[in-house]
């Protein structure tokens, strides 16, 4: 903890700095097997690190939840792919894109040919690989499934093929650089794309559903944010009547996190699949635990005075970051109701 706390964290891109610590913690690779190089964490322990890195800062925890999570499709990679890119790379491995289908796939030979503008990939001029989301395309046409939706499928393009837009001007969550990118008509083999719910690695933690991953690496995020936001509102004298429902919400996120993290393990261990219930209610007790978390910062907020306000200050960068970050679609207010990745299972 004492070199994590030494790091630079008020610039608005990660410094060489701190990506060396990043890469020498290992840190996109919290679910990737030792085999590849990663960590190989339990669910429980990586929800662990992923909280104690969003505390530290926003921008931090959120990049490496994003980034590790997108490794984590290492699982849906077929095994020649996964040795291809993860074995003897030149430097760590690193993925992210976007969750958005935003672009075309059009059948060629053994391949695809690409082309679209996706939004928000989290750490795009950090990444060596980019994932997408295509509807596959035939002479122009929408190649479609039994149930009359266009066939999706996934992808994974080196950086190289890639160009990234910079329009990532939110105003908190910075050093995510969050940025859009561009794909125009690049060939990538059938080999490189891959399906959700397809997994080729035996490790209990491809096991997990995706909405139930990403939901739980998401809210531990908020709830590290949130801690930290709790303790510097305190440092500048916070009455205890404001903070309450805040230390409160907090308490029973924490106490939902863990049950749900040991239940999904135990259900794995035990070979019990997920029932569409128990991911709606997952989902359902996560998005209300952030609105609630949500509406007692807002609480707090108004007592902190005009530091709380002013720029440069830690309070308002947490604020700002906490806040960008709910508006996520997965927990964003009036969408929390829809399956993420529902059309691409």
């Amino acid at each position: 903890m004492q070199e994590l706390d030494a790091l630079d964290f008020k610039k608005p891109i990660f410094s060489q700095e701190v990506l060396e610590w990043i890469a020498k913690e290992n840190l996109w690779n919290l679910w990737v097997p030792k085999k590849y190089g990663g960590l190989e964490m339990s669910f429980s322990e990586g929800l662990k690190k992923l909280r104690l890195l969003a505390k530290t800062d926003g921008s931090l925890g959120w990049t490496v939840t994003l980034c590790s999570g997108a490794n984590f499709f290492i699982g849906n990679l077929k095994k020649e792919v996964a040795d291809d890119i993860f074995l003897d790379a030149a430097k760590p491995v690193c993925f992210g894109g976007s969750g958005g289908v935003f672009g075309t796939a059009e059948r060629d030979s053994e391949g695809y040919i690409i082309s679209g503008t996706w939004k928000y990939a989290t750490g795009a001029p950090y990444l060596t690989h980019f994932t997408l989301n295509a509807k596959i395309q035939e002479n122009g046409n929408d190649i479609l499934q039994e149930n009359g939706t266009p066939m999706v499928r996934s992808f994974v393009l080196e950086k190289s093929q890639v160009e990234i837009i910079r329009d990532w001007e939110t105003m908190g969550l910075k050093a995510t650089a969050t940025e859009s990118f561009k794909v125009e008509s690049k060939w990538v083999h059938e080999k490189y794309s891959f399906v959700y719910n397809q997994v080729h690695q035996p490790h209990p933690i491809f096991k997990i559903h995706f909405s139930l991953f990403a939901d739980l690496t998401l809210w531990v995020n908020y709830v590290g944010m949130a801690e930290h936001f709790l303790e510097e509102a305190r440092n500048v004298s916070a009455s205890e009547e404001y903070t309450v429902p805040l230390v409160s919400n907090l308490k029973r996120a924490d106490t939902l996190l863990i049950d749900y993290a040991k239940e999904i393990e135990e259900g794995i261990e035990q070979g019990r699949g997920f029932t569409e219930k128990f991911i709606n209610r997952v989902h359902h007790e996560a998005s209300k635990s952030v609105q609630l978390i949500s509406q007692s910062i807002l609480m707090v907020y108004p007592s902190l005075g005009i530091l709380a306000s002013t720029e440069g200050h830690l309070l308002n960068q947490i604020f700002r970051d906490y806040f960008t970050a709910t508006q996520h679609h997965i927990f964003r207010k009036g969408t929390t109701e829809s399956r993420i990745f529902k059309d691409l299972e």
